[in-house]
C-alpha cells in the first residue's frame, strides 16, 4: 500500500494534482489520500492550489509540492575557493557566498569560517526548517564516513568527517560526495541516460552517467581523469606524488605554474582565463593546448561508455570556446567514429553555480525520499 512518502513523491514528481489523480494512481481509496494529503500539509510540504479545470461538478483542487517549506545548505568546498548557499526544497538558490581560500588550509582553518558564513547566510531565512547539508570535496570521498579518502590533493583532510564541524549549525543529515559527482547530479537529467561530466578546473576529473544513474565504481574513485598518463607529461610532476599525469600539463595548476614562469601575475586559473579573454597570447595557447591534452585522454572514456552527451564545467569553461576548440580536435581525432557521431559537447547548465545545486539536489533527493518522508 502506498504511503505517506509515496503519496509525496507523487506530487513533488507531478507538480500539480488532484486527490482523484492520487487515487488513480496509487489505488488508495479516497479516505486514505486524503489522510496522507492532511499528514504531508500539516508538515507544510504540500498545499492546495487553484482549482483544476472541471468536467462537470465541483472543481477538484490542486495539490502542490511546497519548495518553501523548508530550506537545505550547500557546501562545494575546493581547493583554492569554497562556494556556499542556502537552496529552497526545489533547489533553486536563495543566497549565495564565496570563500576565497588558501589551497593548503586545512579543515580546522577553513571549516570554522564555512559553518560561520553558512549561519549568516540562514540569518535571512530565520525560522526556516533545515532539512539538510550537502557538500562536496575534490578527490575520492568515503561517502558512509562524509570524509575525504586517501586524497593526497587535500592534506590534511584525509578521514576528517565534515558534519563533525556542521553540528555546531544543525542536527540535520550531512552527506557528502566528490565534486565532480555532484556536479553530474545537477545535470542529469531525465532526457539523458548516458552522459560524462568533464570538470576543468584546478585539477580535472569527470561524473559518469550511465543507465541513468551516477557510477562511483567500487572504491568511490571512479572518474579520475586528471590522473591517467599521458605522454605530453613525462617526466612532469604531478602534485598527487607521482609523474606524467594529465593534470601535469592540462589542470589549472598547471597552467597558472607555466604562466608565472613566463612573468605574468595570475594565482588561479581563472586569472588565466581572464588573460585569454583580454588578447593574452600564451593564456589563450595554453588553454587551448590544456583542451587538446584533455580531450586525447577523454577519447578513451567516450570509446568505453559512448555517452549522448560531454558537458564541459569548471574554471576552464569560462574560456570555453577555446578550450572546446582544442579538446574537440583531439577528442574527435581519437574516438571512434561511432562513439562520436552524436556526441553533443555542451557548457554546464548551470555554470559555476552548478557545484552548490548538484550538492542541494543530492542531500534534497537524501531528505525528500519517501522513506525519509515516512520517517518524519
Amino acid at each position: 500500500m502506498s504511503t505517506v512518502g509515496d503519496v509525496f513523491a507523487l506530487i513533488r514528481q507531478r507538480r500539480d494534482i488532484t486527490r482523484t489523480e492520487i487515487g488513480q494512481v496509487t489505488g488508495l481509496s479516497r479516505t486514505a489520500v486524503s489522510a496522507r494529503v492532511a499528514s504531508l500539509a500539516a508538515q507544510g510540504l504540500v498545499v492546495e492550489s487553484e482549482q483544476a479545470p472541471s468536467t462537470g461538478g465541483r472543481p477538484a483542487t490542486l495539490l502542490s509540492f511546497n519548495a518553501d517549506a523548508g530550506v537545505v545548505l550547500s557546501a562545494a568546498i575546493g581547493r583554492s575557493r569554497t562556494r556556499l548557499a542556502v537552496c529552497n526544497l526545489a533547489g533553486d538558490v536563495l543566497d549565495l557566498t564565496d570563500i576565497d581560500q588558501q589551497p593548503e588550509l586545512g579543515p580546522d582553518d577553513l571549516m570554522p569560517d564555512v559553518v560561520k558564513r553558512l549561519d549568516a547566510l540562514l540569518a535571512s531565512h530565520r525560522g526556516a526548517h533545515v532539512y539538510g547539508i550537502g557538500a562536496s570535496l575534490p578527490g575520492t570521498v568515503d561517502r558512509s564516513r562524509g570524509a575525504s579518502l586517501d586524497s593526497p590533493i587535500l592534506p590534511g583532510w584525509d578521514g576528517v568527517e565534515l558534519q563533525t564541524y556542521f553540528r555546531e549549525l544543525t542536527d540535520a543529515p550531512v552527506v557528502v560526495d566528490n565534486d565532480v559527482n555532484v556536479i553530474a547530479i545537477a545535470e542529469k537529467h531525465s532526457a539523458v541516460d548516458d552522459m560524462l561530466v568533464l570538470k576543468a578546473s584546478t585539477g580535472i576529473g569527470t561524473g559518469i552517467i550511465a543507465g541513468g544513474a551516477l557510477q562511483r565504481g567500487a572504491m568511490n574513485a571512479a572518474g579520475e581523469l586528471g590522473h591517467n598518463k599521458t605522454s605530453a607529461a613525462t617526466g612532469l610532476p604531478c602534485r598527487c606524488g607521482d609523474t606524467g599525469c594529465l593534470e601535469a600539463v592540462a589542470g589549472g595548476w598547471a597552467l597558472v605554474t607555466a604562466l608565472r614562469q613566463d612573468g605574468k601575475a595570475v594565482s588561479h586559473l581563472r586569472d588565466v582565463v581572464a588573460l585569454a579573454h583580454s588578447g593574452d597570447a600564451d593564456a589563450r595557447r595554453m588553454i587551448r593546448d590544456s583542451g587538446r591534452h584533455v580531450g586525447e585522454v577523454l577519447a578513451a572514456a567516450v570509446n568505453l561508455l559512448n555517452p549522448a552527451v560531454l558537458v564541459v564545467a569548471g574554471d576552464m569553461s569560462g574560456g570555453y570556446d577555446i578550450f572546446v576548440a582544442g579538446l574537440r580536435e583531439t577528442l574527435y581525432g581519437n574516438a571512434t567514429a561511432l562513439a562520436t557521431r552524436t556526441l553533443q559537447v555542451v557548457p554546464s547548465t548551470y555554470g559555476d553555480r552548478s557545484g552548490v545545486i548538484g550538492c542541494a539536489t543530492m542531500i534534497l533527493d537524501e531528505v525528500l525520499s519517501a522513506g525519509a518522508i515516512d520517517r518524519l
